[in-house]
């Protein structure tokens, strides 16, 4: 019986080739991706993420993605423009955290709270430390004052 199906899937196949439908396939020519590697059993989560272009953060645990979102709130809250919308984030995050802290789930990691005041007083150095340098640059140094008067008035005189 198993050689009659045999022959049955093999006459199939022959005359799906005979009709070209295996011509042009998408990757024919190339080599079989990861052939010749060692068996790994999550090979499809992760070429799953590779083709969806998903973060691997997605696979963590609850707490350790937590704990990622609180170590990168410098760089999130940065371009943020003003202390209400960075407060309002760090109260997102700390929502989050504090649902995780009443009804944990996963392994036991350490997931305070951000310090809302801490990561506006950072998030107020950096904008003046910013203003600042492009203030620095908007000025060359090597122009003497009065060259700068003169060339004003010539303007101003210009668009009369």
């Amino acid at each position: 019986m198993v050689d009659g199906w045999e022959a049955a899937v093999e006459a199939q196949i022959r005359s799906a080739q005979q009709r070209g439908e295996f011509d042009n396939l998408p990757g024919a020519g190339r080599p079989i991706p990861g052939r010749g590697l060692p068996y790994d059993e999550s090979w499809w989560i992760k070429s799953f993420l590779e083709r969806e272009a998903l973060p691997s953060d997605l696979l963590l645990p609850t707490p350790l993605q937590l704990r990622r979102k609180a170590e990168r709130v410098p760089d999130e809250v940065r371009d943020l423009p003003t202390e209400e919308s960075v407060r309002a984030f760090v109260a997102v995050l700390n929502a989050e955290i504090i649902a995780w802290l009443r009804n944990p789930s996963g392994p036991r990691v350490v997931v305070r709270p951000v310090d809302a005041d801490a990561v506006v007083r950072r998030w107020r150095e950096e904008r003046q430390r910013a203003a600042a340098e492009r203030a620095a640059a908007a000025v060359p140094d090597d122009v003497p004052p009065a060259a700068r008067a003169r060339g004003r008035r010539w303007l101003t005189w210009r668009r009369r």
